[in-house]
């Protein structure tokens, strides 16, 4: 097997095996978190994302304006 980068934005590992006509490769470490993310998760938007970017804060941010405490 040659050197297969991931296709993640930001992701530096090599040798993926898991691979997509759409998407390209992608390691085994953002394969599972694309999983944990669930079935309805855009791909394209996940493989757009910088690996390791903490995106909670945005998350967090547009959660509470469409669920505010009242």
């Amino acid at each position: 097997m040659g050197v297969m980068p991931c296709q993640r934005e930001g992701c530096e590992s090599i040798l993926c095996d898991r691979y997509s006509r759409n998407y390209g490769y992608i390691c085994n470490q953002c394969f599972n978190e694309l999983v944990s993310l669930g079935p309805d998760v855009s791909i394209y938007c996940f493989m757009q994302s910088v690996k390791g970017e903490d995106r909670s804060v945005d998350a967090l941010a547009r959660l509470e304006d469409e669920f505010p405490i009242r």
